[in-house]
């Protein structure tokens, strides 16, 4: 007798997202779906605002839901640490975690950001930052990830500026006690005059993004130069910052490579299989009118 299901229909898709506040002008969804459709799976990528307050909320909206897992973004990605059931050891190691997976009945917390950031670093600027000294601006969940990945790539030394002491600070301690490199902080007060000697100034904070495009980070670009990679975690192609980096002779990458490189790991994360990160981020070029 021959099993009548075996062949009945599946209409029910897979789902993922992402949580945020404001979430509307982020472009995931973009490179997800276009992922989806070109290996044939019937997942669904979902855009959701979350206010800070409602977080527990949605978290368990998550599970009620059986989604797979979730993507997190400002101002959720340390809040929600709280919330699941498992981090894993550089997540935890970060403080911060952009990425969820449903692992069974548990949410297991991961972090892709700094491993994207890395990515694109190595593979589309061609810059190992072993030995290298760096500056990253913020001391969020971005400029977390980042330094940490950084420091355990072997960057000798990292400075934090950060306009809260307090945050900064934090940030530099867990630096100097849990990786190899020398961290140290400075308070951002004015415009930020880059030492001599870097190697790497980062944006990681979100000065410059949508829909404040037109918004850049009060560098003294006067102490920027040739010789200098410049890197912006805002995703929108030559932010002012860049452009104006690049004016002064550094070279620059900007946060598109980054952002497909992370959800990209997530992707894989999530599916279990390798994604078509070229196509990933060929539907954000389109998006951002670039192809």
């Amino acid at each position: 007798m021959t099993d009548s299901r075996r062949d009945a229909p599946n209409y029910k898709a897979e789902l993922i997202g992402v949580f945020g506040h404001p979430v509307a002008e982020n472009p995931t969804v973009v490179m997800h779906e276009a992922a989806f459709a070109a290996l044939g799976l019937n997942w669904r990528y979902l855009t959701i605002e979350v206010m800070p307050e409602d977080l527990e909320a949605a978290m368990n909206g998550l599970r009620a839901f059986n989604m797979r897992g979730i993507n997190l973004t400002i101002p959720h990605k340390v809040a929600v640490l709280q919330y699941l059931d498992e981090v894993k050891p550089d997540a935890a190691l970060m403080g911060a975690v952009n990425t969820v997976v449903r692992v069974g009945d548990k949410l297991v917390g991961e972090n892709t950001d700094g491993k994207g950031f890395m990515t694109a670093l190595t593979r589309d600027a061609a810059v190992d930052p072993k030995g290298k000294r760096v500056v990253v601006l913020g001391a969020g969940g971005a400029a977390r990830s980042i330094t940490v990945e950084l420091a355990l790539a072997g960057a000798t030394h990292i400075t934090v500026a950060n306009r809260s002491p307090e945050r900064g600070r934090e940030l530099v301690e867990l630096l100097n006690a849990r990786t190899p490199t020398k961290a140290d902080f400075e308070v951002w007060s004015g415009s930020y005059a880059v030492a001599a000697g870097t190697d790497i100034l980062v944006n990681a904070t979100s000065i410059g993004l949508f829909p404040n495009v037109d918004d850049c980070p009060d560098v003294d670009f006067e102490t920027v130069g040739k010789g200098m990679v410049v890197c912006d975690v805002i995703h929108t192609p030559m932010t002012p910052f860049l452009a104006e980096a690049k004016r002064h002779g550094a070279q620059i990458l900007d946060g598109l490579g980054m952002l497909v490189y992370q959800g990209a790991i997530g992707f894989k994360l999530w599916t279990g299989l390798d994604a078509p990160d070229k196509v990933m981020y060929d539907a954000l070029a389109r998006a951002f009118g670039l192809a």
